[in-house]
C-alpha cells in the first residue's frame, strides 16, 4: 500500500517546502506552528505509515523549478529513516534541465540520493497518434477527432516533444471548435502555426 502526495510548482522558502509537503501527505496545517513541530508531524506520520506496512512517495512535477536550497531540505527529509529503511521516497518529475541541475557539481550529495533516472524523449508519428487519441477518448471524445493530416502535422512541428504536443492539439482544438468544426484537420493546425 502507498501513500501518495502528489504536487506541482512547489514554493522554494525553506518552511513553505514544509508546509506543501505536509498538505500533499495530507496532514494540513496547523495556524502559528512552528517549523520543528511541522518537521515532527511529518516524521510522526512517516513513521505510522511504516509501521502500517505503506510506503510513503512524494511526487513533485516541474521540479526544475525547485531552487538549489529547496532540493537540498528535500535531501533532507528524505534521512528520516527506521534503521536502514527509508521512510519517504521522492520522485521528481520535470523538463531537461532539472537533469542539469542535479548534475551541477554543489548538487553531489543530491545527486548521489538519485536511485534511478529516465529521461522521456520524443514520440514517433504512432505514438502521438494514439497518444492524442488516447487523451481524447479519456476526455469523453471520439478517438479519431484529429484526422491523420493533423496529427502528422503536429508531429512534424513538434518534432515529437510530449509538452509541445500537448499545446498544439490543444491548441488547434480550440481553434477548431472556435470556427464551428466537428473534427480537427490540417487546416486547423496550420492556422494554430500560422
Amino acid at each position: 500500500a502507498l501513500s501518495i502526495g502528489l504536487g506541482a510548482n512547489a514554493p522554494g522558502a525553506r518552511g513553505e517546502l514544509l508546509q506543501w509537503v505536509l498538505q500533499a501527505l495530507g496532514l494540513g496545517i496547523v495556524p502559528d506552528e512552528g517549523y520543528v513541530t511541522q518537521f515532527d508531524r511529518l516524521q510522526q506520520f512517516l513513521i505510522a505509515e511504516y509501521a502500517a506496512g505503506r510506503r510513503v512517495v512524494l511526487i513533485f512535477d516541474e521540479a526544475q523549478n525547485l531552487s538549489r536550497e529547496s532540493l537540498e531540505e528535500l535531501r533532507m527529509l528524505t534521512n528520516i529513516n527506521a534503521g536502514s529503511d527509508e521512510l519517504m521516497q521522492l520522485i521528481l518529475v520535470g523538463q531537461p534541465e532539472l537533469r542539469d541541475i542535479v548534475r551541477r557539481p554543489d548538487m553531489t550529495q543530491f545527486a548521489q540520493r538519485v536511485a534511478a533516472a529516465f529521461h522521456l524523449g520524443p514520440m514517433s508519428a504512432e505514438e502521438i497518434r494514439t497518444y492524442v487519441r488516447h487523451r481524447v477518448e479519456v476526455a469523453g471524445g471520439q478517438a479519431d477527432l484529429f484526422t491523420d493530416s493533423a496529427i502528422a502535422l503536429i508531429y512534424r512541428m513538434t518534432e515529437g516533444v510530449p509538452r509541445l504536443v500537448n499545446q498544439l492539439a490543444e491548441l488547434s482544438m480550440l481553434y477548431a471548435f472556435s470556427a464551428g468544426q466537428d473534427t480537427i484537420g490540417q487546416d486547423s493546425v496550420q492556422s494554430v502555426l500560422d
